[in-house]
């Protein structure tokens, strides 16, 4: 015997019904397993929020200081060129004692300009400043023929060490620079051994 239409009507329905909440149920119990339940996210959520404050209420840290950073860097040295300038100015200094010969031949043959008195320049001692021009002498009175090869090969060592450094000096500060010696054999004897340099011979005697 057949069944009503509405009867096979109202039986369909039912069974959709229960597959659809079948099908909703599986879904959720699989989300679940995925994502863990609605309250334990929601407890997951309100941690992490939680953290997040406690972190900005949080003071920083100070940073440790570096190795040295309290190390203060050493003062600028004074100004270069003024202090030069100062150190070029001549300044006159009394002769040397001991050789009253030779003193006499610096203030006379120059001739030069601070009578009875040497001058510091740039920090170095010299014999006489010329009157009238920027030239500062060193002045050589002893008899340089009369030595044997070998003193003479001393004193040649000697004299070029000293007079390098006077050449030196006197041009960094802008000042020419004479040798004045006492015989010819003397200034040859120079100029062998540097060309270059301004020899003159003066004629003083010992």
């Amino acid at each position: 015997m057949l069944a009503a239409p509405e009867i096979a009507v109202g039986a369909v329905i039912v069974l959709g019904v229960v597959v659809v909440a079948v099908a909703i149920k599986e879904a959720l119990d699989a989300y679940a397993l995925r994502h863990g339940s609605p309250e334990e996210a929601g407890a997951a959520r309100g941690a992490r929020v939680a953290t997040r404050k406690g972190e900005t209420k949080r003071k920083p840290e100070l940073e440790p200081v570096p190795a040295g950073q309290d190390w203060q860097p050493p003062m600028p040295p004074g100004p270069v060129g003024r202090t030069r300038r100062a150190s070029c100015e001549p300044v006159p200094v009394p002769h040397l004692g001991g050789d009253d010969r030779h003193n006499e031949c610096a203030d006379r043959f120059p001739p030069n300009r601070y009578p009875g008195m040497d001058v510091l320049v740039g920090g170095v001692r010299f014999d006489a400043l010329q009157v009238g021009v920027r030239v500062l002498w060193e002045i050589k009175t002893h008899r340089f023929d009369t030595y044997n090869d070998f003193i003479q090969e001393q004193e040649m060592e000697k004299e070029l060490n000293q007079i390098d450094n006077e050449r030196s000096a006197a041009a960094a500060c802008g000042y020419g620079f004479v040798v004045g010696v006492s015989t010819d054999a003397h200034k040859e004897a120079l100029e062998a051994r540097d060309p270059t340099l301004d020899v003159v011979v003066t004629g003083c005697t010992r």
